[in-house]
């Protein structure tokens, strides 16, 4: 058998094997204990003399010396990979609702009351007399809060639950059916995170939509369990479910779809090559495109929502017949359209941008998780 060079086993082992340092651990030694040549060659270096006429004893480290490597990235569906995922969801959900709550203010009053509030610029003008600049924000810190637990839940679960089903369908049937297990891992992740923003969100449309009921969430959440009862805080559970779940399942599916077709027919660059601000941008368009889709599927179930936290009492059966069926797919909806596509773009643009920060790939663009490991 022919020999093989001293270059082809370095590139092959691991530096540390090969290491020149003379701290580090050599295992040439258990290896040619037997060898006359090799003991030899060590006597000689122990009968030379110590380089250092220092009379401290030097212990040997039992170290292995090995090169600099860069800093350790997190695994790919590891602990610390849905940790990260859950983090940027709490970023990217939490600051972008908070960031809105003028225009979910103006549109929630404009479901309630249209005499009132006929138009988008007629009801910031309404409220800026009636509540001043201030008024603007009434609601931010349930709305903060119950995003933010919303946005951990709906971004940790759904690549959790991607994986689950991606692992279940095996590698053929993940990825012929990528759409499918998109559209259930969103849905599963959605039921679990509406549970968190459920006693958030009844707080704020009440204190959004009944001026003087209450200043925030401090003294909202015990005058609303006062008069509704604890379980009143899920009295909107069903209809929330109806608003949110058309509407991430819509908002994952759809932006998984179209990142992956913006990479594959409008960028000539395989993803991995892009520059991460390039993919970013990527992100934040197919989340804008995305969020125009989750707006008109989810709206009707939003004004049932908005009907029913503000009304003691009310019934899905009340807020129909006040409302119309045109009313309730339409009133609202241009206002919710700007609102809800400039939020997913953000919320996916943070998100990724978060990824991208802790060293994890931008979502979107390539096969799902099963298919990877197969081919890996």
């Amino acid at each position: 058998m022919a020999s093989i060079s001293d270059s082809s086993k370095q590139s092959l082992l691991p530096t540390f094997l090969y290491s020149s340092s003379p701290n580090s651990f050599s295992l040439d030694r258990p290896l040619n204990a037997n060898n006359p040549a090799f003991a030899a060659s060590q006597s000689s270096k122990l009968d030379a003399p110590a380089p250092s006429s220092s009379p401290s004893f030097k212990t040997r480290s039992f170290m292995i010396a090995s090169p600099n490597e860069p800093g350790k990235k997190i695994e790919m569906y590891s602990p610390q990979f849905y940790a990260a995922c859950t983090a940027g969801g709490i970023l990217s959900c939490g600051l972008t609702h908070m960031a809105v709550t003028p225009l979910d203010l103006v549109k929630c009053n404009m479901q309630i009351d249209p005499a009132k509030y006929k138009s988008i610029s007629s009801g910031f003008g309404v409220l800026l007399k009636e509540q001043g600049f201030r008024g603007f924000f009434r609601g931010w810190v349930p709305t903060l809060l119950g995003y933010s637990a919303q946005g951990a839940c709906k971004f940790g679960f759904y690549e959790f639950f991607k994986k689950y089903y991606s692992d279940l369908a095996g590698p053929e049937y993940s990825a012929k059916y990528k759409t499918l297990i998109y559209l259930a891992g969103s849905a599963s992740a959605e039921v679990i995170a509406d549970v968190a923003l459920c006693p958030f969100e009844a707080v704020k449309v009440r204190v959004q939509t009944q001026p003087g009921f209450a200043r925030g969430l401090s003294d909202g959440l015990p005058k609303f369990v006062k008069s509704e009862g604890a379980l009143g805080l899920y009295k909107g559970i069903v209809p929330l479910w109806g608003r949110q779940i058309p509407y991430t399942m819509m908002k994952f599916a759809s932006f998984e779809t179209i990142v992956e077709m913006i990479y594959k027919y409008g960028i000539p660059t395989p993803k991995d090559q892009c520059s991460k601000s390039l993919q970013l941008g990527i992100s934040f368009a197919g989340g804008y495109v995305a969020g125009v889709f989750c707006a008109i599927v989810s709206h009707p179930a939003d004004n049932l929502v908005s009907f029913l936290n503000n009304a003691k009492g009310a019934t899905v059966g009340d807020a129909v017949k006040k409302l119309g069926l045109w009313g309730l797919f339409t009133r609202g909806l241009p206002l919710r359209i700007v609102m809800i596509g400039t939020l997913t773009g953000a919320q996916w643009g943070i998100y990724d941008a978060f990824k991208v920060f802790v060293g994890l790939p931008t979502t979107g663009g390539v096969a799902p998780a099963a298919t990877q490991l197969a081919k890996a």
